[in-house]
């Protein structure tokens, strides 16, 4: 009878293992680890400048201040519902992850009260099985829900980063690596889980499940897209850490590239609804409905009625813990960037099974080390509680809390050891190394958290025994260890220091927390970059530091340039040519290129590689003739709504491979003039290269010309020149800055109006010129 048992055992395992993917095809959709050289065509950056095109103007006149106000208000509708999406999300990932450990610590305590060994057994086939799932969602079915995801979001466009089922892949992916034990946390991938969130609603759903809705397709920009990634991100640390404004400082501090004060607002209302969100779950759960749920699935780490102040004495000591989290951060940094980078060149390229038994040999490992050092540690007797406070020694199996009786004689004790790595929170350095980086969604706050608070707290113990007469708590030189740490890992700052605090509910010790963060982060930079970054870099996604490098101010835009050829593109071309050119470079945007009366070539605008192809697929603007059209005069007004050309939202959109023309369709024309952005932005050509890069960081460029220095001014836009109110004339707008200019030098009433004469005289004749120079080529003559 046993004997069929196993048989049928091993026939079970057999087939879930034959079904178990052995290779990585295209399902990675070019997401994962990305090639440094190679990997560009998965990654490309995003496009926040606004192509003003003649389909842009189109659209821009029908609207009128109704629709203006309409957008208004439905970027802040969607800033509630991200709120409200992510909170829940949060919600329930936290309610599954601590309902699994809760079972599974109540039949693991329940088991070990007859054999310890069957409990152990039993515990390490609970993780492994809830591992398991989690790696087989990854590799199977969401590969790019792998990790963090937070260096994949930071103002670049991964191909299938931000899809309906990488969003599931990480919320359940989530719910079985945390809920397994493994080293890691489920805070980053909150990040990831609200930026996914956030671009399904901009983008109206998902088109290939069919959950798509005509109604939400409102933002279609680059733009405006990220702007909600950007509200997805801050709601996802909100609900992490129950932090909004820590939530608002984040998304301005490490994922956003271009932050203004109206996203501020809308940042700081969804990261509001959050809080709102996760405080009514938890109030409601309070009531017992969500079974084995605590305070557990949420960071809470209130020390309000801790340390009341500290002496100057002590700020040695706390600089200390700062050199240690920077150190240590730099060390854990550069382990995981060889532990990465090791996984990538060697084993992961062997296929998705050796990934599913990598994760698998982890939670065995972990398993065991969590399992059985507290066996090694004697119990201590509970202290004495007040009823009051609700908190029992030792805490019931199953629930959250401290004061674990795990291998104890006696009913009222507890086992240390036990109560840290019995909980849904605990990690610690060498796993925290290893771990991350496997195949399943994984954060790396707590980690850190528990990391740092361990030498904080050894610090501590050595100033109390130190400084006996002074009132010091090892907890608040534990907080402050948990600050240092994250912040030589991730060097984060401000952001950091707010979530520490709100967490932590004691605006006493913001000074100090301060303190240490600037330490920790100088130490850190000192030896390596931070964590996020150095994962970017070895993901191969172009992320712009904070600051050029130094080298860069004796560097000029054209030697930044290169050797590499500029392919630029004539006004009008033949449609073979426009598909040689798309096949053999793989730029995204093109110079156009035309000549002016006196046949003097020109540069009359920029056109982008995605433009081009929808031209191509459509074939609606193929022309006989290799004459310009004139869209100004009526005879051939634009056929394509300025919508039309923006390229889908995270996924890999149209290529010249899905368009299939014919030998006809080869020997036509297209008039690119209507279709590119006649105002692309350009600096000269002896500009420092720090100063270009401080454009493209600060205005969010993907493009940018560098052309000859120009050999006249034809005018200057000052301060004052901008400060146009609505409905005045721009024509009223020179007058009377030349009038308050005139007035300025004392010259009399007459002179002031002679001036005015001559400035409008000025304006008539010259009102050729000034039109945007894509308009007069549109009107020229050619015949």
């Amino acid at each position: 009878m046993l004997s069929n048992h196993l048989q049928n055992g091993f026939e079970t395992a057999k087939l879930v293992w034959s079904q178990i993917p052995n290779s990585e095809e295209a399902e990675h959709e070019g997401v994962g680890l990305l090639s440094t050289s190679g990997g560009s065509s998965s990654v490309e950056s995003l496009d926040y400048e606004v192509i003003e095109n003649y389909a842009y103007r189109e659209e821009q006149a029908q609207r009128g201040k109704l629709y203006v106000g309409y957008s208004v208000v439905v970027k802040w509708f969607f800033a509630l519902l991200i709120g409200i999406g992510t909170g829940l999300a949060a919600v329930f990932i936290n309610i599954s992850v601590e309902n699994f450990a809760g079972w599974k610590f109540s039949l693991t305590f329940s088991i070990i009260q007859k054999s310890y060994f069957a409990g152990f057994l039993v515990y390490i086939l609970i993780n492994l099985i809830l591992v398991f799932s989690s790696v087989y969602i990854i590799t199977k079915f969401a590969p790019a829900a792998a990790g963090s995801g937070i260096p994949e979001i930071k103002g670049v466009d991964i191909h299938g980063i931000l899809l309906f089922r990488t969003l599931i892949g990480k919320i359940f992916g989530s719910i079985g690596s945390v809920g397994g034990g493994l080293a890691l946390g489920k805070e980053g991938p909150l990040v990831h889980t609200g930026a996914c969130i956030a671009s399904l609603l901009g983008q109206g759903g998902s088109t290939k499940y069919h959950l798509r809705y005509r109604w939400l397709q409102v933002f279609r920009s680059d733009r405006d897209r990220r702007d909600l990634v950007t509200c997805g991100c801050a709601a996802g640390v909100a609900a992490a850490f129950r932090a909004p404004v820590g939530g608002v400082l984040f998304a301005l501090e490490e994922v956003t590239s271009w932050w203004r004060s109206q996203l501020m607002w809308r940042v700081f209302f969804t990261s509001a609804i959050v809080a709102v969100v996760v405080r009514s779950a938890m109030g409601w759960c309070k009531s017992g409905k969500c079974g084995h749920f605590g305070s557990g699935g949420f960071i809470i780490w209130d020390i309000s009625d801790g340390q009341e102040d500290y002496s100057f004495e002590e700020l040695l000591p706390m600089a200390v813990i700062g050199v240690i989290g920077g150190l240590l951060g730099a060390l854990f940094n550069q382990l995981t960037l060889y532990m990465t980078s090791w996984r990538r060149n060697y084993l992961h390229k062997k296929g998705n099974r050796v990934k599913i038994i990598e994760a698998c040999v982890i939670s065995v490992i972990t398993s065991v080390i969590s399992f059985g050092l507290p066996l090694l540690r004697k119990c201590s007797p509970c202290p004495e509680s007040d009823l009051d406070s609700g908190i029992e020694c030792p805490r019931p199996p199953g629930m959250y809390g401290n004061y674990v009786n795990f291998y104890c004689s006696k009913d009222k004790e507890y086992n240390d050891l036990a109560t840290i790595f019995f909980n849904t929170q605990v990690m610690f350095y060498t796993l925290a190394v290893v771990t991350f980086g496997i195949a399943v969604p994984a954060g790396q706050f707590v980690p850190g958290i528990m990391i740092g608070s361990t030498y904080g707290r050894l610090v501590g113990m050595f100033v109390v025994n130190f400084y006996k007469k002074l009132n010091i708590e090892e907890g608040t030189y534990a907080l402050l260890g948990a600050a240092s740490f994250l912040g030589g890992s991730m060097r984060m700052t401000v952001s950091l220091c707010v979530i520490m605090v709100e967490i932590t509910n004691n605006l006493k010790f913001l000074p100090l927390i301060m303190l240490v963060l600037l330490i920790s982060k100088a130490v850190g930079d000192a030896f390596s970059e931070g964590l996020y970054e150095e994962q970017a870099h070895l993901r191969g996604v172009p992320l712009l530091e904070s600051r050029p490098k130094y080298k860069m101010r004796q560097m000029t835009a054209k030697e930044a340039c290169g050797a590499q050829k500029v392919v630029s593109l004539p006004r009008i071309i033949k449609v073979a040519d426009v598909v040689s050119i798309l096949r053999t470079n793989k730029h995204n945007g093109f110079p156009v290129i035309d000549h002016s009366r006196n046949g003097e070539r020109l540069v009359i605008g920029l056109v982008l590689r995605s433009h081009l192809l929808v031209l191509l697929q459509s074939k609606v603007d193929f022309q006989h003739s290799p004459l310009p059209c004139d869209t100004r005069g009526g005879s051939k007004p634009i056929s394509h709504s300025f919508s039309e050309f923006v390229k889908p939202a995270s996924s890999k959109g149209l290529s010249i491979d899905d368009i299939h023309l014919s030998s006809d369709d080869m020997e036509m024309y297209i008039d690119l003039g209507p279709f590119l952005n006649p105002s692309p932005y350009v600096v000269p050509e002896d500009m420092s290269l720090s100063k270009v890069y401080n454009l493209f960081r600060q205005l969010g460029l993907r493009h940018i010309f560098v052309v000859p220095r120009a050999s006249r001014v034809i005018g200057l836009i000052t301060r004052k020149d901008l400060l146009i109110e609505d409905g005045e004339d721009s024509t009223t707008v020179e007058l009377q800055s030349t009038s308050v200019r005139s007035s300025s030098l004392g010259l009399t009433k007459n002179r002031i109006k002679r001036a005015q004469r001559r400035d409008k005289s000025l304006l008539t004749r010259n009102t050729e010129a000034e039109l945007p120079l894509l308009n007069g080529l549109l009107v020229e003559d050619h015949n």
